[in-house]
């Protein structure tokens, strides 16, 4: 099953993807400019083998809930992300803050 919503973030829309699989479910949330998403995003992929593509992103772990996402601290994040002020510890909504508008 998939759900999607939108978010209100800072003036902006994001859009919250849930994504039930088997044993496992991805969570993320998404704006224009960039996302964060569950621990099953690899920031190490995204920094090197991914780093032309200049992807904001950060990852935040043990959410299982576009809720959890907003309010949990960012455990990594890209250097892209890092590159427009968003820092690993930041919550999920300070991050998107920074991804709208």
């Amino acid at each position: 099953m998939i759900e999607m919503k939108p978010i209100s973030v800072d003036g902006g829309t994001a859009i919250g993807i849930v994504v039930k699989l088997p044993k496992t479910t991805l969570i993320a949330i998404t704006t224009d400019i960039g996302y964060i998403m569950c621990g099953a995003l690899d920031i190490g992929l995204l920094n090197e083998r991914l780093s032309s593509r200049n992807i904001v992103a950060g990852r935040a772990v043990g959410v299982r809930t576009l809720e959890e996402l907003l309010e949990a601290p960012l455990e990594s994040v890209t250097y892209e992300a890092e590159r427009r002020g968003i820092v690993p510890g930041m919550t999920g909504v300070a991050a998107l803050a920074k991804m709208v508008g």
